[in-house]
């Protein structure tokens, strides 16, 4: 259980500010947000479990429960007791099963407020298909075709074409650490098994929510954070023209600002 406080720079009494990624899981995926987000808040970063090389496989009943007991387990870990929580995507469905267990369990740990980007209420048959394509290539073509063809989904086509050689960088390093196939499979199987339902509403009706979207997601359609909206009876949606699905890297200066604005408000 991997996880790293960045401290805030300029308030050593700030709250905590937790960030958990998408479907790749790891920590460094919000690199681009700290530098902004620590001038106000303890961030703490962590590695989804069964995201490296060297990790154990993820049992065959692996559910969004799992993911969200281990960040209890870190915040009890750690001990605290008041936190915000941003979500990219899976991330944000991470945050919304946390506050649910959190009230479940009746912990003493308040949930301060909730921003999930470009996350869903319940899977979309064109996410779905996406999902399909990425299981094959990694079932059938290996880990390599894998990789490559993530990019596809994450961002828009000019970002693509302006990156193309940090993009190969990254994905070298990510293929020098893959995972077992197993655990993405059971990370991407319990991924499309989860929906918000009434008791994820009821335990955060007291928490403010932001939802932020991007028009231009090819993997999650826009749609999906309205959805998201009305399954949990309230939230501030925030749609963007671009950025596409990995917003937080290619519109960095513009989704910092828009975080910034809801947890500060």
């Amino acid at each position: 259980m991997h996880y790293q406080i960045h401290p805030c720079t300029d308030n050593a009494q700030a709250e905590h500010l937790i960030l958990s990624s998408g479907l790749g899981g790891h920590g460094e995926f919000w690199k681009p947000q700290l530098e902004a987000l620590q001038q106000h808040f303890h961030v703490l970063t962590y590695d989804h479990e069964g995201c490296h090389a060297d990790a154990e496989a993820l049992p065959a009943d692996y559910s969004m429960q799992h993911m969200a007991q281990q960040v209890l387990n870190i915040l009890k870990d750690i001990g605290i007791q008041k936190f915000h929580f941003i979500g990219h995507a899976l991330g944000g469905h991470i945050g919304i099963e946390l506050g649910r267990l959190i009230s479940a369990a009746q912990e003493p740990i308040e949930f301060g407020r909730l921003s999930c980007i470009n996350a869903w209420n319940q899977l979309d048959g064109h996410t779905h298909k996406c999902f399909q394509a990425r299981i094959s290539l990694l079932k059938h073509s290996g880990a390599e075709a894998y990789v490559r063809a993530q990019a596809l989904f994450l961002y828009p086509p000019q970002w693509i074409s302006e990156h193309q050689e940090s993009l190969e960088q990254a994905e070298n390093a990510q293929l020098t650490n893959f995972p077992l196939s197993h655990n993405v499979l059971m990370r991407l199987q319990a991924l499309q098994q989860f929906s918000v339902n009434d008791q994820h509403a009821e335990a955060l009706k007291n928490t403010q929510i932001q939802l932020i979207a991007n028009q231009d997601d090819f993997l999650v359609p826009v749609k999906k954070s309205a959805d998201l909206q009305k399954s949990l009876g309230q939230g501030e949606l925030e749609i963007f023209a671009s950025g596409a699905h990995a917003s937080t890297q290619t519109e960095t200066a513009q989704i910092n600002e828009a975080l910034l604005k809801f947890l500060l408000s």
